[in-house]
């Protein structure tokens, strides 16, 4: 199978500085809202990317929740190897890949587990097949077979037959603090424009990288 030949030519309109709020998160908003108006499938998913107790490096695809000026907010199983790795070494990398808008967003930040009631909060908001999922699922652990994993949500249809689904205690949220954004925006030539901003002193200082 020959790869290199497989290429494209970005043709979209430029990143200037001018174009940047002074402030990341109003930048990471306006992106945001642009991908959601533009249709694009997923446009919350992001790679999530932690580093082990070895110092292995592991990535995952995740659903972005919320975001504010606190943070940037995901859901998990807390026994879940993304977890795990998060016990050892807070610090993370997120990556957005806006694919055909010829976009992407790089954050780098430190995640810290949210409060009880904000991961109620979202659990009671999620359909209920996907509460029965929290609790079926003993995520990243090794299972014989689907159909384990199928009796096991099964188990928990007819535990729960009445009443509300409880937020499991093995399971919420996550909000990074971010310390890093980086704005890509594709060009012609692969002369891409890359903006980063870089928090120092509590302060967010903005440079163009070269591509």
């Amino acid at each position: 199978m020959e790869l290199e030949n497989i290429r494209r030519d970005y043709m979209a309109e430029g990143l200037n500085r001018e174009q940047l709020s002074d402030e990341p998160i109003a930048q990471f908003e306006l992106w945001m809202k642009q991908a959601i108006d533009a249709g694009l499938k997923d446009p919350t998913a992001m790679t999530l990317a932690t580093v082990d107790e070895h110092g292995w490096p592991s990535q995952r695809i995740v659903l972005l929740k919320h975001f504010d000026q606190q943070g940037f907010v995901f859901f998990t199983n807390y026994s879940s190897t993304k977890a795990r790795d998060l016990e050892q070494n807070p610090q993370v990398c997120m990556h957005f890949p806006w694919h055909s808008m010829e976009r992407q967003v790089k954050i780098q930040g430190r995640a810290e587990k949210i409060s009880h009631a904000e991961s109620l909060r979202y659990f009671l908001s999620r359909p209920r097949e996907s509460q029965l999922a929290a609790w079926a699922s003993q995520q990243s652990h090794r299972i014989n077979s689907r159909q384990f994993l199928l009796s096991q949500f099964d188990a928990m249809k007819r535990k729960f037959a009445s009443g509300e689904v409880p937020l499991p205690d093995f399971w919420g949220g996550y909000r990074v603090t971010a310390s890093l954004l980086e704005f890509w925006q594709g060009r012609e030539n692969r002369l891409h424009d890359r903006f980063e901003y870089r928090l120092r002193n509590d302060v967010w200082q903005i440079e163009r990288l070269a591509p």
